[in-house]
Parts: C-alpha cells; sequence; structure tokens
C-alpha cells in the first residue's frame, strides 16, 4: 500500500485496515500450514510441496504493509476514546 494512501486514510480507518490485515496473515499462514500438512501426510515429500512453499513470500509482502500501517499509526497522536 502506497504511504500516501495511509497519510490519507482516519485513524479509524488504519485500525480497521490493521485488523483486517492481521487477520489476513493469521488465515494465510494457517492455510499454508494446513496445505503443507496434508500434502506430506498424503503423498509425502513431492513436487507438490511446491505450491505452499512459494506463496509463502506473500506473508511477507502483508507483513511490510501491515507494518507500514503500523508506522503511519505511530506518527499519529494518540487519542482517548469518546474524543
Amino acid at each position: 500500500m502506497k504511504s500516501e494512501d495511509l497519510k490519507n486514510m482516519s485513524t479509524e480507518q488504519l485500525l480497521k485496515q490493521q485488523k483486517t490485515t492481521r487477520f489476513v496473515i493469521g488465515l494465510f499462514i494457517g492455510a499454508l500450514v494446513s496445505s503443507l500438512a496434508i500434502n506430506i501426510y498424503n503423498t509425502g515429500f513431492s513436487s507438490k510441496l511446491i505450491t505452499p512453499l512459494a506463496l509463502l513470500p506473500l506473508v511477507f509482502v502483508i507483513r511490510n504493509s501491515l507494518k507500514q500501517i503500523q508506522q503511519e499509526l505511530a506518527t499519529r497522536p494518540k487519542q482517548e476514546p469518546g474524543e
């Protein structure tokens, strides 16, 4: 995500985006691990293991997006609930 886009988003939108991104990372890691485990259990070590391993870098791409959101939130002043 571009840093310019993040600067234009409200704090509430960023917090929602952060929560969604964390959920997606967890879901994606769970899917990759389960796919890897099922492939190993069903076929042993075979060429089918390439797919979950090839998708692993996407976790790092999504994580970098989460870090950008967290950095943008850190630059903003803290707001108390109800203000």
